[in-house]
């Protein structure tokens, strides 16, 4: 007998009320990998495709309960983590993860939106370091957020390698650091995943033409819903990136600002999908 109960995965992240980031972006993924969102609001904001205007952050017992009434009631198979908004909730959130072990941990350290608006204070930066990595199974940072999570001295962090940012980042206690190139000045998107050994695997993709809003919420929750999925864990940041790729190839502009990640691309182009370019990937 087949089981028709899709697995679950717990969201922390804010409200963005375009639909294209946070929480909408985190559901439409999880939704698109055949699961089940339990979405958890740590924050609301005001904020459209162009900017953020306004952000306010939920009382951490309301997170709290939120989240745990979940737990008491659905068999939870993933945890995936994005704006948190505020050391408080950080506390809360790592308290939950330490409850629950087994269940793998995916964390999108988002410290601005694709705006450059800010989300994370340096509070926040070094509650995540020191609460909620030691719990991480992924940590998915762009290749400024591994930086500034890699080190306080903005001086120093222009000069960090992605390498440099990895070993420092791990340190923390995550499992694996999957740093992605989308920020750096390279011809392709170079993906890099690091454990505490080193480099594992780099993949290299095309660049694609837009500034895109919600590509990092959409990476993050696909590993989640992979890993919910029983996939190992390789192979779920494979998946997850190839999501991705066709997310944002087929994204589209519903205002007058970025691009927004097309999560249901499968739905409409399922006869006429093609393999993503995958210019380069190799397993060290």
């Amino acid at each position: 007998m087949i089981n028709d109960i899709p697995p679950a995965v717990l969201i922390f992240a804010g409200n963005d009320p375009s639909g294209g980031a946070g929480l909408s972006a985190d559901i439409l993924t999880i939704c698109s990998l055949g699961c089940h969102p339990l979405p958890v609001i740590t924050a609301i904001t005001v904020q459209d495709t162009s900017k953020v205007e306004d952000f306010l952050e939920v009382e951490a017992e309301l997170v709290s309960d939120q989240a745990r009434f979940l737990l008491e009631d659905v068999q939870v198979s993933a945890f995936k983590v994005g704006v948190v908004g505020s050391v408080e909730n950080i506390a809360i959130i790592a308290e939950i993860a330490a409850d629950y072990p087994n269940i793998p941990l995916i964390v999108d350290p988002v410290l601005s939106s694709s705006q450059g608006d800010e989300f994370a204070s340096e509070e926040i930066i070094e509650a995540t370091r020191e609460l909620l990595l030691p719990h991480t199974t992924v940590l998915t940072p762009n290749s400024d957020e591994a930086r500034r999570l890699a080190c306080d001295d903005p001086d120093e962090q222009e000069d960090l390698s992605i390498e440099q940012c990895a070993t420092n980042i791990l340190q923390y206690g995550c499992e694996m650091v999957l740093i992605t190139g989308t920020h750096e000045n390279t011809p392709h998107v170079i993906n890099q995943v690091f454990n505490r050994k080193g480099l594992i695997k780099k993949d290299t993709w095309e660049r694609l033409p837009y500034r895109y809003h919600g590509s990092g919420c959409t990476l993050a929750s696909a590993i989640a819903g992979s890993l919910a999925n029983g996939v190992d864990l390789l192979s779920a940041i494979q998946e997850a990136q190839e999501y991705t790729y066709h997310s944002l190839k087929q994204a589209y502009r519903p205002g007058m600002g970025q691009h927004v990640p097309d999560r249901l691309f499968w739905a409409r182009l399922q006869e006429t999908l093609e393999d993503p370019p995958l210019l380069q990937g190799n397993y060290d």
